[in-house]
């Protein structure tokens, strides 16, 4: 196993760090009564089916709330759906586009959202809901293939999260990391180079009880829905 390099121990400590807490504890929602004109976010929602099912905007909703980005929603947070003060939104959105347009530059808007690749071609198990479950599940079988879900860095390797398994970390050049949990063996060594869909890794069950793979997404060192970085299929 290579050693990893001073610059990115920081990083690696403080993303195992994030990823212990999330195993060991889940943050209470918030409740209370929803203004009109507001909806409060409910596990699995995403500000994408949230616009669509109040005919708005991604956008608008993002101007409204003052969120960071689309991905910038949390369980139980209140958000405003419709125009503030009555007036009329800026954009239409009852045909909102579902998927945003890749882009090289993820980080420069909200709705600059590069396409991933799946990491594997099993059912989706699970989906991510920002509290208990910070990915997707994805079913597979004993041995099959773990692809890279773009070009980037394998920046750690190992068993250290018993949760997790035996988990593997890529560094991709637009910031994200992406993680892959559950691995029955691992394919490739910190410090690797690999191309987007290059097989990683093997299928698993380390660290729980069903063949799957746990994919994760994160930027800045958050945790992110996934799906939004996915194609659908």
């Amino acid at each position: 196993m290579l050693t990893l390099s001073r610059s990115l121990r920081p990083l690696l400590s403080l993303l195992l760090a994030t990823l212990l807490v999330a195993c060991s504890s889940t943050p209470a929602p918030v409740t209370g009564p929803t203004p009109a004109g507001h909806y409060r976010v409910k596990a699995g929602d995403t500000l994408y089916r949230i616009a669509r099912a109040n005919r708005q905007s991604v956008s608008n909703l993002v101007r409204w709330n003052g969120l960071k980005s689309a991905d910038a929603i949390e369980v139980g947070q209140l958000l405003r759906v419709s125009p503030p003060d009555g007036s009329r939104p800026s954009s239409g959105s009852a045909n909102t586009t579902p998927r945003p347009t890749p882009t090289p530059t993820p980080s420069s808007s909200p709705a600059a959202t590069p396409i991933l690749l799946w990491p594997g071609d099993g059912a989706l198990l699970y989906r991510y809901d920002g509290q208990r479950r910070k990915g997707i599940g994805i079913a597979a079988t004993s041995g099959s293939p773990v692809k890279a879900a773009a070009a980037g860095k394998v920046v750690y390797t190992g068993d250290g999260i018993r949760s997790y398994g035996l988990l593997l970390i890529i560094k991709h050049s637009n910031g994200l990391l992406t993680t892959y949990a559950h691995n029955a063996k691992l394919l490739v060594k910190e410090g690797q180079q690999v191309e987007a869909g290059q097989t990683i890794a093997q299928a698993g069950s380390t660290g729980t009880d069903r063949i799957m793979i746990h994919f994760e997404v994160r930027r800045d060192g958050k945790a992110v829905d996934p799906l939004p970085w996915l194609p659908e299929r």
